[in-house]
């Protein structure tokens, strides 16, 4: 399952969230409820496939250097709402 969510994921992470949804349950063992879930595939699609996979890694959740992986997904997630924006204004 790890390396079709890879490989998605190079796709789109929408695409990937997607089928982790429909072929796994890693995001309802990863995040309790569907709120953010769906939050996170609308708004910030790489932060929530990075927190699920990292979930994924280590049985008792993320944690570490788990964490820097999130936050570099978040950054990731904000630098294409910037660059977008940006495009839009020239």
């Amino acid at each position: 399952m790890g390396c079709f969510v890879a490989l998605f994921a190079l796709i789109s992470p929408r695409l990937a969230l997607f089928f982790i949804l429909v072929f796994s349950d890693w995001i309802g063992r990863a995040i309790d409820g569907w709120v953010v879930p769906v939050l996170g595939f609308f708004f910030l699609p790489w932060t929530t496939l990075a927190y699920v996979v990292m979930w994924q890694v280590d049985p008792k959740g993320v944690e570490g250097l788990d964490w820097f992986i999130v936050a570099f997904a978040f950054v990731v997630d904000v630098a294409s709402y910037a660059r977008t924006s940006q495009s839009r204004r020239s």
